[in-house]
C-alpha cells in the first residue's frame, strides 16, 4: 500500500514556463512533490511532461519561473544531479557491449565505480541476461537496463519517463513493486506514464497537466474520493438497457449505457431502490453493484474539462 508522505518536498516548481516558437510547452507550472513518495506525472501526449522533466535535469532552460530539486535551484544542476537518477525516453547504450559491460562503462564515466552493477541488474531482473549483447535485448529489456542505469548512484530522487514502455504485464508488475520498495526506503520517485491503472496501484501523489498547465495535484486517495460514486446495473435482456437508463434519469440520477451495462451517477445506497424500480417495470437485473472508481476515468474527466 502507498505510504503516507511527510512534509518535506523533494521537487518544487513555481510558475515554470517553456516556450518553443511562441507556443508554451509548459505554462506557469507550480507543483510540490512530497519526499519519499511515488508521484505519478500524467497528461495527454504533448502536455509538457517530458519538457518539464528535461528542465528539472538542466537539459532545457526555462523561459521563466523557478524550480528546486532536492532543495537546490535548477540554475545549478551540478548541486543536485549526483543525487538524482533519471531515465528519459529511450535509454542509449552501446549495441555491441553486454548489458553488464554497458552499466560498468556508465558507472565509471559517472565516477561511481562498478560496485553497484550486479545489485542493480538483480533489482531489475536482468541478472540472467547480463552477459548478452545489448543489441539482442527486447524493448522491454532495454527499458530495464535503462532503469538499472538510473539506479546506479543510489539516488534520492528518481525521474522516470515511461519506464514500463515495452514491458509485458509481469514485467510491469515487477517494476511497480520495485518503485514501491524504493519509495518505502526513502527514495522519491517521479514517474511519467500513460498506464494510469498501474499508477493507481503504486502512487501516493499525482500531478496532472494538460496543455502545459496544472490540472490537479494531490493524493490519489483524495482525487478518487472526490469523485461521485456510480452504480453499474446489467439487465438480463439487452433490449431493456435504454428503459433501465430512463428509470434512473426519472429518479434524478444521470445514466449512460456502456458496453451492455447501465452506469448510474448515484450513491451505493440507492442500489436497493434501483432494484425495486426495475422489478416494478418488469426489468430483471442479472448484476447490480458499485462501479469502482478508476484513475483512468477520472483522468479523462479532468483533461476533457480542462480542454473545454
Amino acid at each position: 500500500m502507498p505510504r503516507r508522505s511527510g512534509s518535506a518536498v523533494a521537487l518544487r516548481t513555481v510558475g515554470l514556463t517553456k516556450r518553443y516558437g511562441g507556443r508554451p510547452a509548459v505554462d506557469g507550472l507550480s507543483i510540490d512533490v512530497p519526499a519519499g513518495t511515488v508521484c505519478g506525472f500524467v497528461g495527454p501526449n504533448g502536455a509538457g511532461k517530458t519538457t518539464t522533466i528535461r528542465m528539472l535535469l538542466g537539459l532545457v532552460q526555462p523561459n521563466s519561473g523557478t524550480a528546486e530539486v532536492l532543495g537546490q535551484e535548477i540554475t545549478d544542476p551540478s548541486a543536485y544531479l549526483p543525487r538524482v537518477g533519471a531515465m528519459i525516453e529511450a535509454p542509449a547504450f552501446y549495441p555491441t557491449l553486454s548489458g553488464r559491460r554497458n552499466l560498468q562503462v556508465l558507472a565509471r564515466l559517472s565516477g561511481i565505480g562498478d560496485r553497484r552493477v550486479e545489485a542493480v541488474l538483480e533489482q531489475v531482473g536482468l541478472i540472467g541476461r547480463a552477459g548478452d549483447l545489448y543489441r539482442t535485448y527486447s524493448l522491454g529489456m532495454k527499458q530495464r537496463l535503462g532503469l538499472a542505469g538510473a539506479l546506479l548512484g543510489e539516488p534520492q530522487l528518481l525521474l522516470l519517463d515511461e519506464p514500463t514502455n515495452g514491458l509485458d504485464p509481469p514485467g510491469i508488475r515487477e517494476v511497480r513493486g520495485l518503485l514501491r520498495r524504493l519509495a518505502d526506503a526513502g527514495t522519491t520517485v517521479f514517474v511519467s506514464s500513460h498506464l494510469l491503472d498501474e499508477l493507481q496501484h503504486v502512487c501516493d501523489h499525482l500531478v496532472v497537466i494538460d496543455g502545459g498547465r496544472l490540472v490537479f495535484q494531490g493524493s490519489v486517495e483524495a482525487l478518487l474520493a472526490a469523485q461521485r460514486p456510480a452504480l453499474r446495473a446489467t439487465p438480463e435482456h439487452p433490449a431493456d438497457l435504454a428503459r433501465l437508463a430512463g428509470l434512473c434519469a426519472q429518479a434524478g440520477f444521470p445514466a449512460v449505457v456502456v458496453d451492455g451495462d447501465v452506469h448510474v451517477s448515484a450513491p451505493g445506497e440507492w442500489a436497493g431502490e434501483l432494484n425495486r424500480r426495475a422489478m416494478v417495470a418488469g426489468i430483471i437485473l442479472r448484476a447490480l453493484g458499485v462501479q469502482p472508481t478508476r484513475l483512468e476515468d477520472v483522468f479523462f474527466t479532468l483533461t476533457e474539462g480542462a480542454s473545454r
